[in-house]
């Protein structure tokens, strides 16, 4: 297991809400499923990934979780390439008189 220092960032999770506590109205796959939450920080004591642990965020509050991920990078992206986007902003270029 991968062990993080305190001081480390890191990436707890915590369940916010178990499923028997979701709305009796939710789709029934949503009801089955626990309601998680994701949060960045630097850890408050050394933990291993998949212990419980104190996390400071950058706004200074405390929170507790599971340790998922020590130094976790960034995955996020704008997603495929979409011909029709190209094709609207360079129309869009010239009718506002830019380039084209």
């Amino acid at each position: 297991m991968a062990k993080a220092l305190k001081g480390e960032w890191v990436q707890i999770q915590q369940t916010v809400l178990a499923p028997e506590g979701r709305a009796p109205l939710a789709p029934e796959d949503t009801k089955k499923t626990p309601l998680l939450l994701w949060v960045k920080g630097f850890l408050e004591e050394d933990a291993e990934i998949g212990q419980e642990a104190t996390i400071k965020t950058v706004t200074g509050r405390l929170t507790k979780g599971k340790v998922v991920a020590v130094q976790p990078r960034y995955t996020h992206d704008f997603g495929v390439f979409v011909p029709e986007l190209l094709k609207i902003d360079m129309q869009l270029k010239e009718i506002m008189g830019g380039e084209k």
